[in-house]
């Protein structure tokens, strides 16, 4: 449902009649300022989760939907409740850009000889249509060594998806443990002060 009044005072309004405000954008439409049902958005949530989510918004009004991708929810910290969203107008024959998070597969065998995974890149920046949109992007790590590293120029992508980069940055790295590191570095102070006391054997000649 459409709106007409903005501002704070207005928004609390909203909230308390169990709504809240919403902004639909989109590029080459004008933005709109909406109302939403809480506990339709709610129940939508509950139902299908909040990632690759798409509306079919119907609006008080209009004859057509509208197909808007959930660019952005915000949340009250304290209370929980839905406080804001930002619906993308979107036509499911053009591409988008989006940040999709990064998450590892396997254990890295660097890990198991001591050493730290690093994400050095948490989201990547995909282009691809609406129906593609992945949820995430899966790494497998298990060959990965302590001092290696995966580029995203060696990322496997499904088809239909790409990843625009003007340099082949670093996204994830295994280094040394810090731990392993100062364990290793007293051990070898241990066998340097023992080498330093071990006594001297002579041998005169009569």
């Amino acid at each position: 449902m459409k709106r007409t009044s903005t501002g704070k005072g207005a928004a609390r309004q909203l909230r308390r009649s169990n709504h809240i405000p919403a902004v639909l954008y989109g590029k080459g439409v004008d933005p709109e300022i909406l109302k939403l049902n809480t506990k339709d958005l709610d129940t939508t949530f509950r139902k299908h989760g909040r990632a690759r989510l798409f509306f079919n918004l119907t609006i008080e009004g209009e004859n057509t939907s509208r197909k808007a991708f959930l660019k952005e929810l915000q949340v009250d910290t304290v209370t929980g409740k839905f406080s804001h969203m930002d619906l993308y107008h979107i036509s499911m024959d053009q591409t988008l850009r989006l940040m999709i998070p990064v998450v590892t597969k396997g254990l890295s065998k660097g890990v198991e000889m001591g050493g730290l995974i690093q994400i050095v890149r948490r989201e990547l920046e995909v282009i691809c249509l609406p129906h593609d949109i992945p949820e995430k992007i899966e790494i497998d790590v298990t060959d990965l060594d302590i001092g290696e590293s995966i580029h995203v120029s060696e990322i496997s992508l499904p088809e239909g998806i790409k990843i625009p980069y003007d340099v082949d940055f670093t996204v994830i790295t295994v280094v040394q443990s810090k731990a392993y590191e100062t364990e290793e570095t007293e051990e070898d102070a241990e066998e340097e002060e023992g080498a330093e006391s071990t006594p001297t054997e002579s041998i005169e000649k009569e």
